[in-house]
C-alpha cells in the first residue's frame, strides 16, 4: 500500500521567486534552502505530495498549490566550500488559490494555533496536517485534490 499523501507549505519572497514565475516555468527546482529543519522537510517530501505556495515578506498569503515532481537531490545552487549537504526538490504548479489566504486570516483563527506557519514563522518549508490542509483549502476556495 502506498504511503498517505503528505501536505506542506513552502515560502518564497515574491521579488525573488513569485507564484507567476512558478506558473510560467511549470516545474521548477525549489533551491536555496539553508535551514536544517527545512532541509529535513524537503527530504521527507515524496512525489505527488501537495504544498501551498506562500508569498512571504510581501503579501504574506497562500497564493497557489504545487506538487512535488522530483524528490530531494543535491541543490545545484550551493556555493563550493559551503558547509552542509543542502538539497532541493522539483515543484510543479498545480493551480492558483482562488482566494489567497492571508497570514492575518490564519492567525485570527484559533484552529491554526499549532500550524507551523504560526508557531515557527521563519521556517521556509513546513509540514501541514491533513486537517489544516482541508481547512486552508476551504478558506481559499481550492477544490483540487
Amino acid at each position: 500500500m502506498a504511503p498517505a499523501r503528505q501536505y506542506w507549505l513552502v515560502k518564497s519572497e515574491p521579488d525573488a521567486f513569485s507564484w507567476d514565475q512558478q506558473v510560467a516555468n511549470g516545474t521548477e527546482p525549489w533551491t536555496g534552502v539553508r535551514n536544517h529543519m527545512a532541509k529535513a522537510n524537503l527530504k521527507a517530501m515524496r512525489t505527488g505530495d501537495l504544498s501551498f505556495f506562500y508569498h512571504s515578506n510581501e503579501g504574506k498569503e497562500i497564493v497557489g498549490v504545487v506538487a512535488v515532481a522530483r524528490e530531494a537531490y543535491p541543490d545545484p545552487t550551493v556555493e563550493p566550500g559551503t558547509k552542509g549537504e543542502w538539497v532541493c526538490v522539483d515543484m510543479k504548479a498545480v493551480g492558483p488559490m482562488p482566494k489567497p489566504v492571508t497570514l492575518a486570516e490564519i492567525k485570527a483563527d484559533p484552529d491554526f494555533a499549532d500550524l507551523a506557519l504560526v508557531r515557527m514563522s521563519r521556517l521556509s518549508v513546513m509540514p501541514v496536517s491533513a486537517e489544516h490542509w482541508k481547512k486552508l483549502c476551504q478558506l481559499g476556495g481550492w477544490k483540487g485534490k
